[in-house]
């Protein structure tokens, strides 16, 4: 079990108020800012590249970090400035062409939705979308039924932005296999509050950041790619660190996953990022997601339980995100209330998800997100709150 008192000492934020935005933007714990802060004032008095080589062997050893959280190899581990970059990187590099399909969840995201058109207008591909079960999951039976020759890839949400969704890996990736597609793991809001392991999974390719239930800094992310799925990937978004400059007319593309990086980047960041995964595997993931789901449990239960608020929540298992409204009121109006009374949430509008979205009739959800570092105390404060709003 988590010390509690530990935990909110080593996050001063969470005691000006209530934060539930984690999947949003977390409050980084204590040895993360002091990473950060401490490497930028060095960077004050050294320098930039004096005070990276100062520590080459911290940023090395982030890559086993990382493989450790997500169950792969240190080669199969990349850093990027976002997990949208991560995303991107790894779906451009993805052979598709003229006939080729790409198959999407209902709750696929909106930066991966416009990037997925965007690619197959330009390549002749199709972005065909995959029917949600009676629960609100992918449905692996429709997966099937839609799997053919021509898919290329699957690209999977695993914890959808705008519910408590978690979309069931393992099953999407072995039917994808059969018919020999590749899958991409959106593991952005999953990540640091549930188990990702790639080992366990089977996933291809993987994207994830530092910001929310991580809980590192800002302008971080990171990606994994498994080796036999690099093999069939053709990056080309590279410069002179994932492919080195070997001749004036010749050049090799890395076969790691560090082919996917950039040679500039925060170090101070990327350093902090580390100390998130390190803060979070020694306090370990399966106490982790216990903590979250007895929050989340929580706070959805007493939502249920006030009059004129819906929760809006679906699919078997749930993650650490719970969403509602009020009748009649927007959620953008509700979160600015709530920010009057202390309590941090955030709005999912209908542009995050839109396929989803629009098939539930929603234009907007009220989205809270409770980490570890919530107290039940918290979560009942914030609930006093929401019945304040609502009266």
């Amino acid at each position: 079990m988590l010390d509690l008192a530990a935990l909110r000492a080593d996050t001063p934020g969470c005691r000006d108020g209530v934060f539930l935005d984690s999947a949003g933007s977390s409050l980084p714990p204590g040895p993360v800012l002091e990473e950060v802060i401490g490497h930028l004032r060095r960077e004050a008095e050294v320098g930039g590249y004096r005070a990276a080589q100062e520590r080459a062997d911290d940023l090395e050893a982030g890559y086993r970090v990382f493989a450790d959280l997500l169950g792969c190899d240190p080669e199969d581990v990349a850093f990027t400035d976002s997990a949208t970059r991560s995303w991107l990187s790894l779906v451009d590099a993805v052979p598709i062409g003229p006939g080729d399909r790409v198959l999407i969840g209902e709750a696929e995201y909106g930066a991966n939705a416009v990037a997925l058109l965007r690619l197959a207008e330009h390549n002749g591909a199709t972005v065909d979308t995959v029917p949600s079960d009676a629960d609100g999951a992918l449905s692996v039976a429709a997966l099937r039924a839609a799997l053919d020759e021509r898919v290329r890839l699957v690209s999977l949400v695993h914890a959808p932005t705008n519910s408590g969704l978690v979309n069931p890996v393992r099953e999407v990736v072995d039917a994808a296999h059969e018919a020999g597609a590749l899958v991409l793991l959106d593991a952005c809001q999953s990540v640091g509050q549930l188990p990702v392991r790639m080992d366990a999974t089977g996933v291809d390719m993987l994207s994830g950041t530092g910001r929310k239930w991580l809980r590192g800094p800002r302008g971080t992310g990171f990606l994994a790619v498994r080796r036999a799925a690099a093999e069939r990937l053709r990056p080309r978004l590279v410069d002179h660190s994932g492919a080195p400059w070997e001749s004036p007319g010749t050049y090799r593309l890395r076969s790691d996953a560090r082919v996917h990086q950039l040679w500039e980047y925060g170090v101070a960041e990327r350093l902090g990022l580390i100390a998130a995964a390190r803060y979070a595997l020694g306090l370990g993931e399966e106490e982790i997601a216990a903590a979250v789901a007895d929050r989340a449990t929580r706070l959805r239960a007493g939502l249920a339980a006030l009059p004129g608020v819906t929760v809006h929540d679906i699919g078997r298992e749930h993650s650490g995100i719970v969403t509602f409204t009020r009748d009649g009121v927007p959620a953008e109006a509700t979160v600015a209330e709530l920010r009057e009374r202390r309590v941090t949430v955030t709005a999912s509008t209908a542009g995050s998800t839109r396929i989803d979205m629009a098939r539930r009739g929603l234009d907007g959800v009220v989205r809270a997100s409770p980490h570890y570092f919530v107290s039940p105390d918290d979560v009942d404060r914030a609930l006093a709150a929401v019945a304040a709003t609502a009266g």
